[in-house]
């Protein structure tokens, strides 16, 4: 299947989340989070211009090694940046990431701080007042993290998923 715009800048916002949890240089982190922008709002599906012989590097905040990744991405999939940063990160941090509130550097407090990386290990931080401890949570904050995630329990629930997505 061949993977959306959409789906794509995917990819380089994970890496721009991935690269600035890890404390990478500012730069490189706000070249992905232009890409992604830049990917998401085309007005073409930017697969087909690419497959029709585009080259990449006219779009403006699209250069050669973006460029190469997106070509990696729609022919295979994913990209091995990615798929190295994820290595040498704790396993779950993206779903960490993604959840209100929570963004690289605030994920990493919770890593250094509480050592959890998970769903179900925020939850119980969430229940038992550590996450609401941490500098810049606060008990609003850790209820709204709660909410997100029950509710997002209930979602998959009621779809017939399990947690883990399978």
């Amino acid at each position: 299947m061949t993977p959306s715009n959409e789906d794509i800048a995917q990819v380089f916002e994970n890496m721009a989340s991935l690269l600035e949890f890890k404390g990478d240089a500012v730069f490189k982190i706000r070249a992905y989070q232009r890409a992604a922008r830049i990917i998401d709002h085309l007005p073409y599906p930017l697969a087909q211009a690419l497959n029709d012989g585009m080259d990449l590097k006219t779009i403006p905040g699209i250069g050669d090694a973006i460029s190469k990744k997106v070509r990696e991405f729609i022919d295979t999939n994913q990209v091995q940046a990615l798929e190295r940063l994820k290595g040498e990160l704790p396993d779950g941090i993206l779903d960490v990431m993604e959840l209100p509130g929570i963004g690289p550097r605030t994920a990493a407090v919770i890593v250094k701080e509480l050592g959890i990386t998970s769903l179900e290990d925020i939850e119980k931080a969430a229940l038992d007042g550590s996450l609401a401890a941490l500098p810049r949570m606060g008990e609003k904050s850790a209820e709204t993290i709660l909410d997100f995630i029950r509710s997002h329990r209930t979602k998959e629930a009621s779809a017939g998923l399990t947690p883990s997505g399978s």
